[in-house]
């Protein structure tokens, strides 16, 4: 059941949270809405849920080819799941996952023996089925998320959609359902759309991932066509940490702090300032010159983790970081003070001069 948006625009007063936003989720995948805080993606996702209207003027909202547009929220069935759970505290984990299918008309309603059946099916789909006669108050955070998730499933939704569903969760448990919810969704292949401001949490478990910024898509696509392909300096600072400089394209080269490069893209850029992107990993250390590296001092070392971050400097106070493996660390004999030389290995050059945060 793939979902279709055209042409969304949603303000709220003078404040445009969307600004004619067209997406398209495939069917069966889980797609992700990433973005800062204000870029219009819970707003975007309930639109779609129907919880909230569209402004006048807006295009159609489909569920494979059916305009839903004009429907209230009962009648797109989709499964929703909140940050908070949103579970009834006086009702216990199988009558949370029951409700949806008991407050069903008469005529849409399952037998008793029907609802049992389905409720204990999903509680151990999602790996709580001894805990159906607890209340949410006697389960750990992700616990009551896995009943949220059980709830909107139990309806048969035509489509899920997730409103940063591991927000409310430790960094431990967050990554234990990331993993989770991506085996998960193998099983049950139903279409996925969930909102997330985390970058780890949308590259790891979307199979197409979305970022907003201010009411808009700046880019659509895999987790590595954005990561590693990004189309704006947006996405590029958005995705990861990286390093910023300001830099010139001249006679088809990019030069920036001491270095000039040749770069493919300079190529089809016209000749003035930029901005120069590189990743940490994209940096190597070096104890001899080489015609494409510039001369740096080591002002800082985290080595805690599978990668050493080190932050580096240049005679003219240019700060940057570099990531090399913990091999690399102990075989260079890295300490603060020591100096090198770092070459980049690949860089992202955008025209002009942006006013962006730089990280």
């Amino acid at each position: 059941m793939s979902i279709t948006v055209e042409n969304i625009s949603k303000s709220y007063g003078a404040f445009r949270a969307l600004k004619g936003v067209s997406l398209e989720v495939p069917d069966a995948r889980i797609t992700a809405l990433l973005g800062p805080s204000g870029s219009g993606k819970t707003t975007l996702l309930r639109i779609i849920a129907g919880l909230e209207a569209p402004d006048e003027g807006s295009g159609p909202i489909r569920f494979h080819q059916e305009d839903v547009a004009g429907r209230r929220v009962q009648e797109r069935r989709v499964g929703f799941v909140f940050q908070h759970y949103a579970l009834f505290k006086h009702m216990t984990v199988f009558e949370n996952v029951a409700f949806g299918l008991r407050v069903r008309p008469k005529h849409e309603r399952p037998e008793r023996a029907v609802i049992d059946r389905k409720v204990h099916d999903l509680l151990q789909l999602v790996q709580l089925d001894g805990m159906a006669h607890r209340y949410p108050s006697q389960l750990s955070g992700g616990q009551r998320q896995r009943v949220a998730l059980a709830r909107a499933l139990a309806v048969e939704p035509r489509v899920l959609l997730l409103d940063e569903p591991f927000g409310a969760l430790d960094a431990r448990v967050r990554k234990q359902l990331r993993v989770w919810l991506r085996r998960l969704h193998d099983e049950i292949a139903i279409t996925s759309l969930f909102v997330t401001h985390d970058q780890d949490e949308a590259l790891e478990v979307a199979d197409r991932v979305v970022v907003m910024n201010e009411g808009r898509i700046e880019q659509a696509g895999s987790p590595e066509e954005v990561f590693h392909d990004p189309a704006t300096e947006f996405v590029m600072n958005f995705l990861g940490h990286v390093n910023v400089f300001d830099g010139r394209i001249e006679d088809g080269k990019v030069t920036f702090a001491s270095v000039q490069v040749e770069h493919p893209d300079a190529a089809h850029l016209h000749a003035g300032p930029t901005r120069v992107f590189i990743r940490p990993h994209e940096l190597s250390l070096h104890l001899l010159p080489r015609s494409d590296s510039l001369p740096a001092r080591v002002t800082g070392i985290h080595a805690a983790g599978p990668a050493v971050r080190l932050t580096l400097a240049t005679e003219a106070g240019l700060v940057f970081s570099a990531d090399v493996s913990q091999d690399v660390y102990r075989s260079l004999k890295v300490a603060v003070g020591g100096r090198f030389w770092v070459q980049p290995r690949d860089l992202r050059v955008f025209p002009g001069i942006a006013d962006q945060t730089r990280d």
